[in-house]
């Protein structure tokens, strides 16, 4: 195994993190999450 396959495979797996953090962060289900998230800086005195 050289470098160059290293390399590629270094950025397969980082492209498939990626997918994977935007497809959870745009998951129908995390939405309550992340609404409630954004509300807390109004609902503080």
């Amino acid at each position: 195994m050289d470098i160059t396959t290293m390399r590629i495979a270094a950025t397969l797996v980082s492209l498939a993190t990626f997918l994977g953090i935007v497809w959870w962060a745009y998951a129908r289900r995390n939405k309550g999450g992340f609404d409630e998230a954004a509300r807390i800086p109004f609902e503080q005195d």
